[in-house]
């Protein structure tokens, strides 16, 4: 595997960056996420010196914008309809000409909506599992078409929320019913049975891959952020693979118009070896489970100098 190469780090003067507001916590169903990655952010920033405050969500960072004295903002609010990855918090900022961490609100939108991440991936030639858009009245159709086993989830949520995995044709109703729960679209698509993978971007680099191991069959929410026995193994590939899925989740995350930083989940089909791309998360976890931390530290990169390079992508050029 080739040995990453990172820019040497833009300032060490942490006055460079003025007030910084860590937008964490919100309105969406992530938000306990939230809260606990925006309180590691926001110590991170602190013990090296940057005068950095929090702030729990879309209104209050309003607020603030308006009172003045935020020159930038670390954003590390999850998820959707409240949370800081549909690109509403975006535009505000860029209305108020406040640089900020991670996609605009393009890629942060786009990249929020599954279906149409996986119609831009498919038009570029990017692997991603079959799909239907699917209703309470065409799932057993769609099931059919695609063949099960399928994964049913919301198009527009994040950290394994409202998804179920569907072996037979009786358990499509009930997985509909839960997916329905939450807003938007909701997404059916061919199930790889594999390993699952994630691959963490920041800036023009690709880190190490993981490998997840639930102690469970699954990676669901418990196992993501609760569960102690989950396995991560990085690099979760060795050779020419590990090679392979860091160049297709780069492209992928670039197609979706994303930049700063950011993770995109993959599958590795166990039977042909193939990759398929799941999906692009734009303000990733940073709890102690998460992933990005994990790749980064492979990398040589601790969790403090991490925080640090992901806030030093808003000294480049204005967001507007």
């Amino acid at each position: 595997m080739s040995t990453l190469t990172f820019p040497s780090l833009r300032a060490t003067d942490p006055a460079v960056f003025g007030r910084v507001a860590v937008l964490l916590g919100g309105s969406s169903s992530e938000r306990e996420v939230s809260l606990d990655s925006g309180r590691n952010v926001l110590e991170a920033l602190q013990s090296r010196g940057v005068d950095a405050f929090a702030v729990d969500g879309i209104p209050a960072l309003a607020k603030a914008l308006a009172a003045g004295g935020v020159d930038r903002v670390f954003n590390i609010l999850h998820g959707h309809n409240g949370g800081g990855e549909d690109g509403i918090v975006q535009g505000l900022m860029d209305a108020f000409g406040v640089p900020y961490t991670g996609s605009d609100v393009l890629g942060s939108a786009l990249s929020m909506d599954k279906i149409r991440t996986k119609q831009v991936w498919l038009s570029l030639g990017l692997p991603t599992p079959q799909y239907r858009k699917v209703t309470a009245e065409n799932v057993h159709a769609n099931a059919a078409e695609l063949g099960l086993p399928v994964v049913v989830k919301p198009a527009n949520e994040g950290s394994s929320v409202g998804i179920s995995r569907v072996t037979d044709d009786a358990g499509l109703d009930e997985a509909v019913a839960l997916a329905a729960r939450y807003d938007g679209q909701l997404l059916m698509e061919q199930m790889v049975v594999g390993d699952e993978l994630t691959v963490a971007i920041l800036g023009d680099v690709a880190l190490p891959s993981i490998r997840i191991v639930p102690k469970g069959q699954w990676y669901d929410y418990n196992a993501k952020y609760i569960a102690e026995d989950t396995q991560y193994l990085c690099p979760g590939l060795d050779g020419a693979d590990e090679e392979e899925i860091r160049r297709i989740a780069l492209a992928a995350f670039r197609a979706a118009g994303c930049r700063g930083w950011g993770r995109v989940d993959v599958m590795r089909d166990r039977a042909s070896g193939r990759f398929f791309l799941l999906e692009v998360n734009t303000a990733p976890g940073m709890t102690s489970h998460s992933l990005v931390p994990k790749a980064a530290a492979q990398a040589g990169i601790g969790f403090e100098e991490l925080v640090w390079r992901v806030l030093e992508q808003t000294l480049e050029a204005s967001h507007a």
